[in-house]
């Protein structure tokens, strides 16, 4: 045999383009190349190789080795590839004889190809296969793309491929082992996925904060409608306390986006991912546009990919880059963020929530009860401006926080986290049932079949809108969360009341 091939995945961003591994030897003087794009960590690829077939038992052949990483134009890095050459190469020199049910679907020349198999796994000088990024990433490309193909990974590798369903996942220590299981030796071992534990109690909890009934409620509101929310208020009076105790509010993820973030957080590197739990992620206002959007030479995913399906909390939002703040406007509304260079393109997902806090000045102390603000009005004012129109326009919830008069600990202790969970999942089921989706991402064209409006709030929009001016989108964003107010009273239609709630979220 001069030629085989071998079936692995590639990663671009979290999408797992298929690559054939092509390996070919013919006579002549000893040489091993590597062509189709690859880059150092490949390259790198020729010595793991040679060295874990030595030491795996086998022979390195002597003449000319080519391979092929195919498609030539898709860029290929890690060492993902190790064992799929590994494997092309111990073909090619026939120490591997496989059957036709091995080999799959055979070409005109009868080329052996492993046609119904997938496999990447990075191999160390000894043989033993070591961990890759972006496992679950392949997984789920299989499962879209190649369900009755067996994926084959390093064991570790394997048992969290193994929660994708729909794939037959096999989990290998060693090239020997990859190798007995193909000749018919043995078996690799199918892994068990891991138990679902229950997601990690929350160490704070919305009880913790006491007084601040409708800060409370706007954040409620949010959690049940999924909307933006933007808080202000002066130090101290609990901003960051409440943003932070949003996920624990939020409905239980489903298994979908436990995939998801599962596999964002593989290709970002995180290995201390806990299973199930919304993901919060609060960049410092210092952030760069590529640590928060996502970039690099090598496209990497920003702090908004991070907290996909989870929350993304900026603290100080003034105090943020302009290009930051600006950059979140389309992300905002696509759900999703593309990071575009010279050669290709990365989308990379962003459903996230946003909750922001600011001060309402420089100093801050505007508006207190006892501290006098400092600021001149022209301070107080380039500070608002920070935040643009189109910006705010996207912001479904804004309100100002204001300082207890009673003293914080004559208050009561509030709610407790897990009784408001209750309540808000209740209620999400009620509007995924009924749009399939949270009401803020409620399209446009669906707005006039999902909230209806008494004859009451049709008077009441329009006026304000006549008084206001509000642009289109506004008027949306109105509507929007009016419908999730009246879907925690549990009403079918939109009233007045829920409107007039609506219009009190607003920026002012």
């Amino acid at each position: 045999m001069s030629l085989a091939v071998v079936m692995s995945r590639s990663l671009v961003g979290l999408d797992a383009p298929i690559v054939r591994v092509e390996t070919h030897l013919s006579n002549g003087l000893p040489s091993f190349v590597i062509v189709g794009l690859a880059d150092a960590e490949v390259r790198e690829s020729r010595e793991r190789v040679r060295a874990a077939i030595q030491s795996s038992g086998f022979s390195f052949p002597s003449g000319r080795l080519t391979v092929n990483l195919s498609p030539a134009d898709l860029p290929k890095e890690s060492g993902r590839f190790d064992l799929p050459i590994a494997l092309g190469v111990l073909l090619v020199s026939g120490q591997v004889n496989l059957s036709y049910q091995q080999l799959g679907s055979q070409t005109s020349q009868a080329i052996p190809t492993l046609a119904q198999w997938v496999v990447a796994g990075e191999l160390s000088l000894s043989g033993l296969l070591v961990p890759i990024a972006g496992a679950i990433s392949i997984a789920l490309a299989v499962a879209r793309n190649q369900p009755d193909s067996k994926l084959v990974l390093p064991i570790n590798n394997a048992i969290q491929a193994a929660r994708v369903p729909g794939i037959c996942v096999l989990g290998a220590s060693s090239l020997r082992e990859v190798v007995e299981h193909l000749t018919g030796e043995s078996s690799l071992m199918k892994p068990t996925p891991p138990s679902d534990e229950p997601p990690q109690l929350q160490e704070v909890c919305l009880s913790d904060v006491r007084g601040q009934s409708m800060a409370k409620r706007a954040l409620e509101v949010a959690a049940v409608g999924g909307h933006s929310l933007l808080l202000c208020g002066t130090p101290g009076v609990g901003k960051s306390m409440l943003a932070k105790r949003l996920t624990g509010i939020l409905p239980p993820m489903t298994q979908t986006e436990c995939l998801e973030v599962a596999s964002i957080c593989a290709f970002s590197g995180q290995r201390d991912l806990a299973w199930g739990v919304r993901p919060f992620r609060a960049p410092h206002h210092t952030a760069s546009p590529a640590a928060v959007i996502g970039g690099g030479a090598k496209p990497r995913a920003g702090e908004i990919t991070l907290a996909h399906r989870g929350v993304l909390f900026l603290d100080e939002l003034p105090e943020f880059d302009r290009k930051v703040i600006e950059a979140l406007r389309e992300p905002l509304e696509s759900k999703e963020v593309s990071i575009a260079r010279a050669r290709f393109k990365i989308d990379f997902p962003a459903d996230f929530q946003l909750i922001a806090a600011m001060n309402p000045c420089p100093c801050g102390w505007i508006g207190h009860a006892v501290k006098k603000c400092q600021c001149r009005p022209e301070q107080i004012e380039r500070y608002q401006a920070r935040l643009s129109g189109p910006l705010l326009d996207r912001i479904d919830l804004a309100i100002t926080i204001l300082q207890s008069e009673q003293k914080w600990m004559d208050l009561e202790q509030g709610e407790p986290s897990s009784s408001v969970k209750v309540r808000v999942t209740h209620v999400r089921s009620v509007q995924m049932q009924r749009q399939q989706c949270a009401n803020a991402q409620l399209p446009a064209a669906m707005l006039d079949k999902i909230c209806l409006m008494s004859t009451e709030a049709q008077q009441l929009l329009a006026r304000v809108v006549q008084l206001e001016s509000m642009s289109a989108r506004s008027i949306q964003k109105i509507r929007r969360v009016a419908r999730t107010c009246a879907d925690m009273s549990g009403s079918e239609r939109i009233d007045s009341t829920h409107l007039a709630e609506a219009f009190q979220y607003r920026f002012r």
